[in-house]
């Protein structure tokens, strides 16, 4: 007879705060955001005229690191960072 084995104990649950630095320093992602949005997330940016679509690499904790006019620009900055960079769906 094979042991039984419970999923819902095979892991111990992350708190909310633990979850939140799940990958913290490690990890990070791109995102896609409209020119007018920088200001929320980078208070100190440049102004840069509306319309534009630019790229924010985000830390998996949710900080933001870097912005960049392209995709590329944002994965180079991973890789400056030394940053593991994922895809969110």
């Amino acid at each position: 007879m094979e042991p039984k084995f419970n999923i819902a104990h095979a892991a111990p649950a992350l708190s909310p705060e633990q979850f939140a630095h799940l990958g913290d320093g490690m990890i990070a992602y791109v995102k896609p955001m409209r020119s007018e949005d920088i200001c929320r997330l980078y208070p100190d940016a440049p102004d840069v005229g509306p319309g534009l679509t630019v790229f924010a690499l985000i830390g998996a904790n949710g900080a933001p690191i870097s912005i960049a006019d392209s995709p590329q620009g944002a994965l180079g900055s991973a890789r400056e960072h030394d940053l593991r960079t994922v895809s969110l769906h």
